[in-house]
């Protein structure tokens, strides 16, 4: 919730040519645009794209994923879907192109609109002395960033089960053992009490007061991995810059990062996740309309802030394997 001094991008492998490399710069600018304005739009209306993906439709909580690959979705691609979920009433997390679609015995149905997902790199010119910005007497690198269109899994006729089947939903109850498993496996200094909930920058420390006193017992663990996105983007972890004060940009850039690593991890750990943060609204919505490239960056910082939590269970899983 708060941070201060108190006591992976599409699944694929894109292409591109030396001539769409060196292009203008308006067909990039004006996809970070597309995507940003229909954010904003989101917000205005209301709706967190990140925070109630479920609530219009029947879909089961978790992260957009490929349903040929099974990959999931990362960064900004994320959001999109999400809000695809939310527009569509689509009971899936499950997304295909359309030669996907073909390709595993199925097809789109007629008259389906698809959604517009996008893949950013680097291209490195053949001569390696175009454009880019690399220190002098290196390769020059090129950023771009290419549109794919996908459909959801409810979208089509045909598909294999496989590629549609939903995974059994957690049963509600009070404890989430997948929360708690990422806590005890981060080894993060996790204290419980009082009755606020923040990280503490100087003290690299997490604080969150005790379960009971949430409304909604769950909200504990949706605020607890809110502070835990803070403490991944640690100088010592991740290394964001934490420095803004209370009511900057700055601050409200990190705020918005560690509320999309909460909802992401809530989805990976099968949470609905939810908006604990209304009152940050305003100023996320100023950096968003003065940098159409702000939400890519804080979606990207909070896949890699989510990823970099989950490996603790992964390897703690891994751990006790061996061991038995």
């Amino acid at each position: 919730m708060a941070v201060g001094n108190r006591k992976r991008g599409f699944g694929g492998k894109a292409k591109t040519t030396l001539r769409a490399a060196r292009g203008s710069d308006s067909p990039r600018v004006s996809l970070y645009d597309e995507v940003t304005a229909k954010i904003i739009a989101q917000l205005e209306a209301g709706r967190f794209p990140w925070a109630q993906p479920w609530s219009s439709a029947a879909a089961v909580p978790g992260l957009p994923r490929n349903a040929v690959s099974g990959r999931p979705y990362s960064g900004v691609n994320v959001l999109i879907l999400w809000g695809a979920v939310i527009e569509g009433c689509y009971p899936s997390q499950d997304w295909l192109t359309f030669r996907q679609a073909l390709a595993a015995g199925g097809c789109v149905r007629k008259g389906e609109r698809g959604h517009t997902i996008f893949y950013a790199d680097r291209f490195t010119p053949e001569d390696g002395r175009e454009g880019g910005d690399a220190p002098e007497g290196e390769p020059r690198s090129i950023a771009f960033l290419k549109r794919f269109v996908v459909f959801n899994a409810a979208q089509c006729d045909g598909l294999p089960e496989r590629l549609t089947a939903d995974p059994t939903p957690l049963p509600a109850r009070e404890q989430h053992e997948g929360a708690e498993a990422l806590i005890a496996a981060t080894g993060a200094d996790f204290r419980i009490g009082g009755a606020r909930a923040f990280y503490d920058v100087g003290g690299d420390y997490v604080q969150v007061p005790p379960q009971p006193a949430f409304t909604h017992q769950i909200d504990f663990y949706r605020t607890a991995l809110h502070e835990l996105g803070h403490w991944a983007g640690s100088s010592a972890r991740l290394a964001r810059d934490q420095s803004g004060r209370f009511g900057s940009a700055l601050y409200a850039r990190e705020e918005l990062c560690a509320e999309l690593a909460s909802a992401y991890l809530c989805a990976a750990l099968g949470i609905v996740p939810t908006v604990r943060h209304a009152d940050y609204l305003g100023s996320w919505l100023t950096v968003l309309r003065a940098d159409n490239r702000a939400i890519f960056k804080a979606a990207s910082q909070a896949s890699k802030a989510a990823d970099f939590l989950l490996a603790f269970v992964r390897e703690s899983e891994s751990t006790l394997a061996r061991a038995a």
